[in-house]
């Protein structure tokens, strides 16, 4: 995967599908979705946090919600881009968007619910406002 960030807010990786992302039916499972809205988080959140923050804090997946809208295929290139929405609590939301990277098409939409955690005890944390000054890059 390759990344690029677009501007401030939104951030994209470039996935190429792999014949082991296949199923049955000859396109990309629907398993291997919920893998690229995770591995586009973690690389957002790779681009964004320091050396520090990463080993002071973690986020755990509460939700994912995903509509599927399009077949991909072995040997597509598509893009996947991802922005951080509301984050309150200790919760934070995440929207991915999976477009085919030549025709644009919509292959799949995504909103992720976000938990933060303290990295040394494993508790929930607050995301306050350093931490939304980190999110919104």
């Amino acid at each position: 995967m390759t990344a690029t960030v677009p501007n401030q807010s939104n951030f994209s990786i470039t996935i190429s599908v792999q014949q082991n992302d296949i199923d049955d039916l000859g396109h990309v499972n629907n398993v291997v979705y919920v893998r690229w809205v995770q591995e586009v988080a973690a690389a957002h959140w790779d681009s964004l946090a320091n050396a520090e923050t990463k080993l002071k804090y973690l986020w755990v997946v509460l939700r994912h919600e995903i509509d599927y809208l399009s077949a991909a295929f072995e040997g597509d290139q598509l893009v996947a881009t991802t922005w951080v929405g509301e984050s309150s609590g200790v919760k934070s939301e995440r929207f991915v968007h999976i477009t085919h990277e030549k025709s644009g098409k919509s292959i799949a939409k995504a909103r992720t619910t976000w938990c933060l955690l303290d990295a040394y005890t494993m508790k929930q944390k607050r995301v306050d406002d350093l931490m939304l000054s980190i999110l919104k890059g």
